[in-house]
């Protein structure tokens, strides 16, 4: 019996060899690039949900790459507001221009951060729709007249988003210069400012007349500080000559760090308005009569 036995396991033994070997040499078939795959859609499927953003955000690094599009298309779909948020942000970073259709019905989405993520990704895509997501943040309705829809008031209340926002859309206090202590300071106790000042400055690249008359009266009228400065730097970066007014009106703010954003963009409209000013020549002299 004992013999039947060791018999036994040491066909066993060699059978779980061989296996063993089979399975190695099949990886060792596999490419590189195949590799990578397989690692990369492991993370796709992992059921650890960072594990899983992680892996998604990272396809936005492959452009012109139709799998890796495929799975980011797959993910806006993901019972996970983190990992949508993520596809969102590599569609826009795959430059994935044919996907905007499915980027603009995100915004329905019951997660205020799916809704600005999909809304950043059109605007990198070319689709002005994305800045009406960033108009109704800072002015509190549509730029057809409607109020905020709800899930953007529900950012609003929600201060861990609205920081998180403002932080991840690359604030950063960067366009402040030297204020970003006292940015710093301000933001630990107003949540708020930091995703206005952001919605601010993304409005700084939007062509639409309205934008540029929302900044304009987010610069005087918003009781945020680091708002109104934002508001004044977008309105510097926007080159809108008409809205030299209210910069200039900018200069008589009582916050220091908001009259010198005023300054500066009030120097810049300044030189872009006579750059484009139409030069006005003294007419030429008419040549003197011949003498007969």
């Amino acid at each position: 019996m004992s013999h039947t036995i060791r018999r036994f396991a040491i066909v066993l033994t060699i059978c779980t060899a061989a296996a063993c070997l089979a399975q190695e040499a099949a990886t060792a078939v596999q490419n590189p690039k195949e590799q990578a795959w397989s690692v990369l859609n492991a993370g796709l499927a992992d059921g650890n949900v960072q594990k899983r953003t992680t892996a998604v955000q990272v396809l936005g690094l492959l452009p012109d790459d139709p799998k890796a599009k495929e799975a980011a298309l797959k993910a806006l779909a993901d019972d996970k507001s983190d990992v949508r948020a993520a596809a969102a942000q590599a569609l826009g970073d795959m430059k994935a221009k044919d996907a905007t259709g499915k980027l603009y019905e995100m915004f329905n989405d019951k997660d205020a951060g799916v809704i600005i993520a999909a809304a950043h990704a059109l605007i990198e895509l070319g689709d002005k729709r994305g800045f009406n997501v960033y108009y109704a943040v800072l002015t509190g309705e549509m730029k057809s007249g409607q109020g905020l829809g709800a899930e953007q008031r529900k950012m609003l209340n929600d201060p861990k988003k609205m920081a998180q926002f403002g932080f991840e859309q690359g604030i950063g206090f960067i366009p402040f210069a030297g204020l970003g202590y006292g940015a710093f300071k301000m933001v630990t106790k107003d949540t708020t400012s930091p995703v206005l000042a952001a919605a601010a400055l993304v409005l700084a690249k939007d062509p639409d007349p309205k934008s540029g008359q929302a900044l304009a009266t987010t610069a005087s009228g918003n009781k945020s500080w680091i708002v109104r400065a934002a508001a004044l730097n977008a309105i510097a970066l926007r080159g809108e000559t008409s809205l030299l007014p209210a910069a200039e009106s900018g200069l008589q703010d009582d916050k220091d760090e908001v009259r010198y954003s005023a300054a500066a963009a009030v120097i810049r409209l300044t030189d872009l308005s006579a750059r484009r000013a139409p030069v006005h020549r003294a007419p030429a002299a008419k040549p003197a009569p011949k003498k007969k």
